[in-house]
């Protein structure tokens, strides 16, 4: 057991200690990378010329008629999702340690789809561990990291979930810990991932901010994003995180938010009083999916689809939300339904 960061009371790490090694050669990277001009100028230009950043704002007035609604559409992101972000991020971070083996974990299969796609950029081996019943929810992103070059690993047992593919993902890193590198997807996880995470998709929140002044000439009155670990969420917040506040949700027909535990910062954002988590039914999300589909001609995620079901309340204010993934992935879901 090692301390590592915190944020108030939550956070740090309860580790195995053959993990600890690993994390504090970790830690110590990510402090002196965070400080390396060089590094900072890598990933901005893998961001602009390989993701396609920035994502722009986009207005919809058919769908929030009675608020001045703007999406932040990391969407229109490659691969379709805020994912990529944080996977090109921890990809150039592993290669700096040396490591050549990723091994992840994915619930809605677009961090797994994001870390096939840096492994077979940079040509490292990938390994996802993903449930079984994840699987059939989302087997379009089953087959897209496939033809990428990952070994996906069904996991089985349990509720074959988000949950149990973490627990899988970490038995292998530890088993592995000397050549692999595991490539968590969200601001979860022992210290220093909150953080790293939360650096690495700060990019939204920068980008958001700039352009709401721009088009709006001041803050809006409320920022909305989902939360599963709540990587997009604490991206987009970053840079808003002042006198303005700001409201979440989470809840779950998705396979990226049934997940047990959410980020530590989160948790003191709560506490503070800075952030506002509510929740959504599986009928308010789907109902905001398919308006978003007919008004705007836009196929938001399931996950992003719980925002704005909650978004929709906020009449008579200047709200942005982030949209944080493209919902293709979830068409045979919600057509079942």
């Amino acid at each position: 057991m090692s301390t590592g960061t915190t944020f108030g009371a939550y956070g740090g790490r309860y580790v195995p200690e053959t993990l600890v090694p690993a994390l504090d050669e970790l830690e110590s990277a990510w402090r002196e990378l965070a400080a390396d001009e060089s590094f900072h100028a890598e990933i901005d230009a893998l961001l602009s010329t390989y993701a396609g950043r920035p994502t722009p704002l986009t207005r919809v007035e058919r769908f929030a008629p009675d608020t001045r609604m703007y999406l932040k559409r990391e969407d229109l992101l490659h691969t379709g999702a805020h994912k990529l972000n944080n996977a090109l991020g921890q990809a150039v971070v592993a290669q700096r340690l040396g490591k050549r083996r990723i091994v992840a974990e994915t619930g809605a299969g677009q961090h797994g789809v994001a870390t096939a796609t840096v492994c077979a950029r940079f040509g490292l081996e990938c390994v996802v561990y993903m449930g079984s019943e994840d699987m059939r929810r989302q087997a379009p992103n089953v087959e897209r990291m496939k033809l990428l070059g990952a070994r996906v690993e069904p996991v089985e047992f349990g509720t074959r979930t988000l949950k149990e593919a973490t627990s899988e993902a970490i038995r292998d890193w530890i088993a592995n810990v000397d050549t692999t590198y595991y490539l968590i997807g969200s601001c979860v996880g022992p210290s220093p991932y909150p953080e790293l995470v939360r650096e690495l998709q700060r990019v939204i929140g920068r980008e958001a901010r700039a352009q709401i002044l721009a088009v709006e000439g001041r803050l809006p009155d409320a920022v909305v994003a989902c939360v599963g670990g709540g990587s997009n969420a604490i991206g987009i917040f970053s840079d808003f995180a002042d006198e303005d506040g700001q409201i979440l949700d989470a809840h779950s027909i998705s396979a990226g938010l049934d997940y047990p535990g959410v980020g530590p910062e989160h948790a003191q954002l709560r506490d503070s009083g800075r952030a506002e988590y509510v929740t959504a039914t599986d009928d308010e999300a789907l109902a905001a999916f398919h308006r978003l589909c007919e008004t705007e001609g836009i196929v938001p995620a399931l996950e992003s689809s719980h925002a704005l079901a909650r978004a929709l309340e906020l009449d008579d204010r200047l709200v942005l939300v982030c949209l944080s993934g493209r919902g293709d992935k979830d068409l045979g879901e919600v057509l079942a339904r």
